[in-house]
C-alpha cells in the first residue's frame, strides 16, 4: 500500500520533531542514551533463541 501524500509529510514533521528534540538534549543525555541502546545491542548479540513446540495439553485428559 504506497503512502499518501499527506502521510509522507506528516511523517516528515514528525521525524524533523525528533531530531530538533535530539538537539535539545546534553552531550551527557546523549552518551547515556547511546550506552543504553550498546549495552543492549551486546544484550541481544548474546541471546539465543530457542523455538519449542506448542503442545495443547487442554485435551489430554479427555477420553473419545
Amino acid at each position: 500500500m504506497p503512502l499518501k501524500k499527506e502521510d509522507k509529510t506528516t511523517f516528515d514533521e514528525a521525524e524533523l520533531e525528533l531530531l530538533k528534540e535530539g538537539l535539545k538534549r546534553t552531550y551527557k543525555e546523549r552518551f547515556e542514551f547511546a550506552t543504553r541502546l550498546y549495552k543492549m545491542q551486546k544484550t541481544m548479540d548474546k541471546a539465543i533463541i530457542i523455538h519449542k513446540p506448542f503442545i495443547d495439553k487442554s485435551f489430554e485428559d479427555i477420553d473419545l
